[in-house]
């Protein structure tokens, strides 16, 4: 999701299929955000929410239903102006912090892929934004399209060239809804097929997708 800068409207692929499969179904659409990832997955478990769309990783297949993908988003790191990291190769250093927002699904990644960098959890993005600002950390790890956002934020920094990894961007339902599971799997091939997510990614110029 993409939030506009002057009108504060939440925009992008999560709302735009939101929005469509609650019209499909012919039921309300109603919006509800979070400030963590940790959050949202704790409001899909208690049946707070009905869906979200995240990333699709094996640890989460056995928590909640999982669509096939939608999209497939590279992995990557945003450093600040004179930042000591200037390349990939730079981030697994000794003494380089590295950002991730807690509990996202960088958190477990990171840890096994970097062995000499630390890494510092952050409560959300914008905390991220300010930690690199105030050179807290070195670089911040994440899907690229919030990277380039956070850069657009802030003045200097840069997203780094090359992808450490894939976030499979998928739509997720609890479960045990298997006739609903049924029509999401549909709805989502349906939503491709027919060029919506697509559409809604050109919207928001959305940045950082990967080929399938």
């Amino acid at each position: 999701m993409v939030r506009d800068p002057v009108s504060g409207e939440m925009k992008g692929i999560a709302v735009e299929l939101g929005k469509e499969l609650a019209m499909r179904l012919g039921v309300p659409y109603e919006q509800v955000e979070f400030r963590s990832p940790a959050e949202i997955y704790e409001a899909l478990k208690a049946g707070q929410i009905d869906m979200t769309i995240a990333n699709a990783t094996p640890a989460r297949a056995d928590q909640f239903a999982w669509s096939p993908p939608l999209m497939l988003i590279e992995l990557g790191f945003l450093a600040a102006a004179g930042s000591p990291v200037t390349t990939p190769a730079d981030v697994d250093r000794p003494g380089v912090r590295v950002g991730v927002t807690q509990g996202g699904t960088m958190n477990g990644a990171l840890a096994r892929e970097l062995k000499n960098a630390t890494v510092v959890p952050a409560a959300t993005l914008k905390n991220g934004i300010e930690m690199l600002a105030q050179h807290k950390i070195d670089a911040y790890a994440t899907n690229k399209a919030n990277l380039f956002e956070m850069s657009d934020a802030l003045p200097g920094s840069r997203v780094l060239d090359g992808r450490w990894g894939l976030e499979h961007l998928a739509m997720a339902i609890p479960k045990g809804r298997d006739a609903g599971f049924a029509y999401v799997r549909t709805f989502v091939e349906d939503a491709k097929s027919e060029g919506l997510v697509a559409g809604a990614a050109a919207r928001v110029a959305l940045r950082g997708v990967a080929a399938q």
